[in-house]
């Protein structure tokens, strides 16, 4: 049939309607689609939260899971049947100061400037040029808090709050660096704090009669001398709140907690004291465990999805303390304790830095996996800032890896090669006389630190290094003989690896602590009491803070 001109056009502009009903149909799906998409993009993106729980002189030998010795971290255990477990895992130094610098700047002592502790009258921390994960994180939108020992400088600006964390409490340095009246289990042992005005001085070493050890809640001093009793339970019940306000506020959230235990004074609180029947130690571990368990109840309880826990260590044992001392494990480094000397904490020998590490994210790491990679402390920094869509500071080298793709199980790839630093035992603090390379351990300087016998290894420079294989020699007992083929092959390789790092360190953006001290800058709430005594008080806590605001 025909159309008439008009018909025509009318048919022509009919047509025309129907198309652009199809192309804005077609066009109106299109965009709904791709608006879905991205709606589930940004779902899927949600930046993760983190938790990180660094305990303190803890062994790699205490856990059960790595050891079957040990029998009293079931929590533990069972996270890391839940998650991952990683048997080669390493602290970036074997005492405090530095290796929680390494853990905060995922940077080595020569590069962050922090090669061994701090004193209760230090000036100075950490370099405040150096950039903290805790602030990266806040930049990126996340809620920051610390609880615990931080050991990176209190006075002025070096204190947690400045270095990016919204909220702080805990104590300034080392549990053992102030004295309480709650001393706990310590060699040597150390009276608790003077009640009256003259304290009697103390000469023996270790002992802090003249200050108490503070509690911190951000700027204030909340209690001084600390019950190390009850700071277990304190500790737990603000880890639990931080989690719930930052879980209910829907921003994601950084929370670290470094512990007390397993460092001297061992202090239990009474529903622990009766649960082993091991001594104080076991008991003390059993404490820690069921505190970690508790936080993580509290993440699967309202964050399970999102939240990544990551346990470690920031050494391992001091073995000077004897019975108050956790365990090494296998890595007994044999070729120095048949020398005389202790071969775990300060020392560069594993059982000095190979310490416990799980990570556990249901849904996003696999579940009772033992994974051989060799990870760091040090990879905590990038990985964190990786997994949170941030950005690594600039103009500055990173000794540490983002190991996102090992903590999902998509890789076995850690470090080709680790470095480890001086940490007291033997040569200059910071400086780098042992290298890892593979299974291969290379010491230019060996010594051992103070053995619970009271002796010492002797200083000991290795022109050509001592070299073990640690696929056949996990004990540092027998080192590879300098004219064998495997020797000769793998030393040139060590030699460049050295020279490589010295290299890449003199180019590097590196800063230097203040390592001078000044009394005055001690935290103390009552400076006419000899020991800094905070008097009970009837007034509100918030009003107390206020009226021990003090020199921080």
């Amino acid at each position: 049939m025909c159309c008439s001109r008009a018909e025509g056009l009318y048919c022509k502009m009919q047509g025309f309607f129907w198309q652009l009903l199809l192309l804005i149909t077609v066009f109106t799906g299109f965009f709904l689609c791709l608006s879905n998409y991205f709606k589930g993009k940004a779902a899927g993106s949600k930046k993760p939260s983190f938790v990180v729980i660094l305990a303190d002189d803890i062994g790699w030998g205490d856990l059960g899971v790595n050891w079957g010795e040990s029998e009293d971290t079931p929590h533990l255990d069972k996270m890391a049947q839940e998650g991952m477990r990683f048997v080669d895992f390493h602290a970036a130094a074997s005492t405090c100061s530095p290796s929680r610098a390494a853990l905060l700047t995922g940077r080595l002592g020569l590069r962050n400037g922090v090669t061994h502790n701090f004193a209760v009258s230090s000036i100075g921390g950490l370099p405040l040029n150096e950039t903290t994960l805790a602030e990266v994180l806040k930049g990126a939108g996340y809620r920051t808090g610390m609880i615990g020992k931080w050991h990176l400088g209190h006075h002025g600006f070096h204190h947690p709050n400045f270095r990016g964390f919204d909220d702080y409490f805990g104590i300034p340095y080392s549990n053992d660096m102030g004295c309480t009246d709650t001393p706990g289990f310590n060699l040597p042992p150390c009276p608790s704090c003077p009640q009256h005005l003259k304290s009697a001085s103390c000469h023996r070493r270790d002992c802090y009669t003249e200050i108490a050890l503070p509690l911190l809640q951000n700027l204030s001093i909340a209690e001084q001398p600390v019950n190390l009793t009850s700071l277990t339970q304190r500790y737990t019940e603000k880890a639990v709140e931080f989690i719930q306000h930052a879980s209910e506020s829907g921003q994601p959230f950084f929370l670290y907690i470094a512990l007390a235990h397993m460092h001297v004074p061992l202090s239990v609180h009474q529903d622990h004291g009766n649960l082993s029947s091991k001594g104080p130690y076991k008991s003390a571990l059993r404490e820690m465990d069921d505190l970690v368990s508790r936080i993580k109840d509290k993440v699967d309880n309202t964050a399970r999805e999102s939240t990544i826990i990551w346990f470690t260590g920031d050494n391992g044992p001091w073995s000077e303390k004897c019975d108050f001392a956790g365990s090494v494990g296998p890595f007994i480094g044999a070729w120095q304790t048949e020398r005389g000397g202790s071969s775990a904490k300060q020392t560069t020998w594993e059982g000095g830095h190979r310490v416990p590490a799980i990570v556990y994210w249901p849904g996003r790491v696999p579940a009772n996996v033992t994974s051989p990679a060799l990870l760091s402390i040090l990879d905590i920094f990038p990985t964190l800032v990786f997994l949170a869509n941030a950005s690594l500071p600039s103009n500055r080298h990173f000794d540490g890896l983002d190991v996102s793709q090992v903590i999902f199980g998509n890789s076995l790839e850690g470090h080709k090669t680790l470095f480890h630093p001086n940490s007291g035992a033997a040569g200059k603090y910071g400086v780098i006389q042992t290298v890892r390379l593979e299974q291969y351990k290379a010491f230019y300087v060996t010594g051992g630190a103070k053995a619970c016998d009271g002796g010492l290894g002797p200083e000991v420079h290795h022109d050509p290094p001592l070299i073990f294989n640690l696929d056949q020699s996990v004990q540092e007992k027998v080192p590879l003989d300098c004219s064998a083929a495997e020797y000769r092959n793998v030393l040139p390789k060590i030699e460049r690896t050295l020279t490589a790092i010295f290299q890449d360190i003199a180019t590097d953006n590196v800063s230097s602590a203040d390592y001078a001290q000044d009394p005055s800058v001690t935290p103390c709430c009552n400076p006419q009491h000899s020991v800094c005594r905070c008097e009970p008080s009837n007034k509100p806590f918030t009003a107390q803070l206020e009226h021990t605001r003090v020199r921080l």
